[in-house]
Parts: structure tokens; C-alpha cells; sequence
């Protein structure tokens, strides 16, 4: 399958479930890692599209493997109850043997890609999986994972959103309410049940439900839950670098220097007043390049700089740049710096050329002393705000264990907008 078609798929998902599919980059050396599909169902088995860059010209050898994953609390970990023989069939690991160079770029990077499940590895069993790539054929040098899901649709889900919480009403929140409605083949024992609800494929926020509000015959409700009240946040903020003649939306210079193409992005205002509607894509990206043929080996890499002017730093919190470009994660490669002659917040990343959202994340220093997990919840009210009005996607997930099973199968996934 020719690269250049992950383009057209990753489009057509925006539109499609915007799922429970996470990336974590290892190695300071892989960029762009990128899953065009989402969800995947057990009978069909449409393959995920996988692909990343190695930023030089030097070929590697890069092989991967999957694992079953299980909730133990609200964190997903590895089921070591599973042998890979029970949920997968065929090989248990497989190289990638698909690459190409990069074409008359600045940076000299190599494009790899790969399908998954394959003629080689097919899945048998549904839930959440773990897809670890590695180098040189050792498993304990991975740079990077891809989390997904498989799912055997056994149950119909209701949700809705609205902005009438416990907290406020048409304030900065939204309640989210989910009805499960379970087939006659199935049992209504509540403790065999999980719920998940994620905004925007965000974890730092994710919500985890053991126990329904109400438990009706054939039908499980959360209602009026106060964990599955959210903050509504803000639309996202949006640039396009693909040009590197002239500035795109959101950017206000673009320039080569020192060998690298350089990208300043206009200083982020705090929000301050009403909501104000803007289209976004929920923090999702995609490569896009004028004059190319294959953005995938044509794409230059350019420096992005962010800039946020804030008269004193805050020593109450930390500052993060949040989106699907930095994994949705937060860790010191999205984490802004204070500079004190400028006065402003900064970030400055290595980004291949296309569109990005993006969003401010403040992390209150409180919420991570508490924390006893490495995810910790953010806030969008200290930059961006927070409004009812805001058009995020929740996923929910619907996860069934029947007494004696060792494993988690996800049995619905469905997505809902205000």
C-alpha cells in the first residue's frame, strides 16, 4: 500500500470515532509517529496504519510485538495471565521491512511503515492491546508504543452531554451521561462491568466507572455522576506550516537559518471574556506539504516555537503544551519554559510540516504531589478558559469480565458531542 494513502485514511477518521489509540515516542530520534484508524472490530480486523521517521539516512532494523492489556485500578498494564498464544494468532513478533529516505529535505530522516494485524499476526480476542517497536531485535530497547483497542459490539450505548451540572449550570463544565443497554445473552451482574469515558483521546482526565447510579434489567445508567463532569475547556488552537515560503494560519514567520526551517507561531493571548467558536479537530494532526508528491518523504522538519507572554511566572503549577503532536501526554519534551527578559512562557519542538491543534495545559503543583500515578489532571482555565459551549468528543467504552475471566473484553465503543 502506497504511504501517501495514510493521508486520505487519517482524514476520513476525523470525522469517524476519534478512539482509545495513544502513542509514546522513547527515543528522541523517532518523530511524527502517526495511527491512521482508531478502532479496531474483532471480526473484520481492518488493519491499523502505523508509521514513523528516524531523523538520519542510516537504515535500522525495527521489529514489534503486541500485548494483551488489563485495567488494574484506572491504569492499563500488561495481562501476564494472557499467553500471546490466546490472543494472537500466528507470529508473535514481525520486522518492518518497509522504508524510504527523505527526498531533498533539510533534515535527512527515513519514512517506516507497516500494517497491523497482518497476513503474519491476527487477533483472536477482543480488548485493549500494546504494540511495542524496537531496535536491533531486542525487546528491552524499544523507542516506541502504540496503544489501541479491538472491539466485539455485544452492547448498544446511550450518551448525551449537557452543560447542567452539579457545579454550575451554562457555566465552565459539562456532565456526561451513559445508558448501556445489554443484550439478553449477556449477565447484569454490575461488578463484571467498566465503564471508560475519555475527552478528546486525552488520559490525563480519563474516567474510569466500577459502579453504576442505577441498575435496571438488561441496562446499566450513569447518571448525575459527578465524576463524569468535565471541564468544557476551550477550542483548540490551530497552525499550518505547510509552506516554508510563507506563513500559515497561526504562524507569523516562517524562515530558514543555520540549516533548519524555523516556524514562529503568533504569541497566545490569555482568553479572557466569552466563547468564542472556532473549527478545530479536537488536537488531532495531520503532514501536509505544498509542492510534494509524498508528503511522507518530501515533508520538511521545521523548528516551532510557541510564546505566551505572562507578566510573572506561576509557582503554583507547571505549563505544558497538550495535544495529539506531544501524545497527549506531559513530560519535559511539551513543557514551556519562563524566560524573565521577555517575560513570557516558551516551547520550542522539532514538528514535520501540516496542521496542528494544540492547547495550554496547567498542571497545579498540588494535583501532582497528590497524584499517586504518573497522570495527573490538568486545566485549561489558567491560558485558554473553560465554557459549556465547547465542541469536545467523549469516547466511551463499555468493558465486560465475566466472573472467571482473565481478561478485559471490550464489548462497545461509541462517541458523543454537545
Amino acid at each position: 500500500m502506497k504511504k501517501s494513502a495514510f493521508i486520505v485514511i487519517f482524514l476520513f477518521c476525523w470525522t469517524s470515532l476519534f478512539a482509545q489509540t495513544h502513542t509514546r515516542v522513547f527515543n528522541e530520534n523517532i518523530r511524527t509517529l502517526r495511527v491512521a484508524r482508531d478502532v479496531l472490530t474483532l471480526e473484520e480486523q481492518e488493519p491499523l496504519q502505523i508509521s514513523f521517521d528516524e531523523m538520519s539516512h542510516d537504515v535500522r532494523m525495527y521489529s514489534y510485538t503486541v500485548q494483551s492489556l488489563e485495567f488494574r485500578g484506572e491504569r492499563l498494564e500488561v495481562n501476564h495471565s494472557l499467553l500471546s498464544s490466546e490472543y494472537l494468532q500466528g507470529f508473535t513478533t514481525a520486522d518492518i521491512t518497509n522504508y524510504e529516505h527523505s527526498i531533498n529535505t533539510s533534515r535527512e530522516y527515513t519514512h517506516y511503515w507497516f500494517e497491523f494485524p497482518n497476513e503474519d499476526m491476527r487477533l483472536t480476542k477482543s480488548g485493549n492491546y500494546r504494540l511495542t517497536i524496537y531496535e536491533d531485535g531486542n525487546p528491552d530497547n524499544k523507542v516506541a508504543e502504540v496503544d489501541f483497542c479491538v472491539v466485539e459490539p455485544m452492547v448498544k450505548i446511550g450518551a448525551k452531554v449537557r452543560a447542567n451540572t452539579d457545579i454550575e449550570f451554562n457555566g465552565r463544565y459539562q456532565q456526561v451521561d451513559v445508558e448501556v443497554n445489554i443484550s439478553e445473552a449477556l449477565r447484569v451482574n454490575s461488578d463484571e462491568w467498566k465503564v471508560v469515558v475519555t475527552q478528546n483521546n486525552r488520559l490525563d482526565n480519563a474516567v474510569v466507572l466500577t459502579k453504576p447510579t442505577y441498575i435496571e434489567p438488561k441496562r446499566l445508567r450513569y447518571i448525575n455522576n459527578k465524576d463524569l463532569i468535565f471541564e468544557g475547556g476551550n477550542e483548540y488552537h490551530h497552525f499550518d506550516a505547510f509552506s516554508c515560503f510563507y506563513a500559515g494560519v497561526g504562524i507569523d514567520r516562517v524562515y530558514h537559518e543555520m540549516g533548519d526551517y524555523h516556524a514562529l507561531l503568533f504569541p497566545t493571548e490569555i482568553a479572557r471574556g466569552e466563547y468564542s467558536h472556532e473549527f478545530d479537530s479536537n488536537g488531532r494532526y495531520v503532514v501536509n506539504a505544498e509542492r510534494t508528491s509524498d508528503v511522507d518523504t518530501e515533508a520538511e522538519y521545521m523548528w516551532v516555537y510557541w510564546m505566551l507572554p505572562v507578566e510573572k511566572p506561576w509557582f503554583d503549577g507547571a505549563l505544558y503544551v497538550g495535544g495529539e503532536l506531544f501524545g497527549n501526554e506531559m513530560s519535559m519534551r511539551n513543557r514551556m519554559q519562563y524566560d524573565n527578559e521577555r517575560k513570557c512562557y516558551w516551547l520550542t519542538a522539532l514538528v514535520k510540516q501540516g496542521g496542528y491543534d494544540y492547547q495550554y495545559w496547567f498542571v497545579p503543583k498540588e494535583s501532582r504531589v497528590k497524584s499517586q500515578e504518573s497522570r495527573v489532571k490538568t486545566t485549561t482555565q489558567r491560558v485558554d478558559g473553560s465554557y459549556w459551549q465547547t465542541e469536545n468528543e467523549y469516547a466511551i467504552y463499555v468493558y465486560w469480565r465475566p466472573f472467571g475471566a482473565r481478561y478485559d473484553r471490550l464489548v462497545g465503543v461509541s462517541v458523543v458531542k454537545p
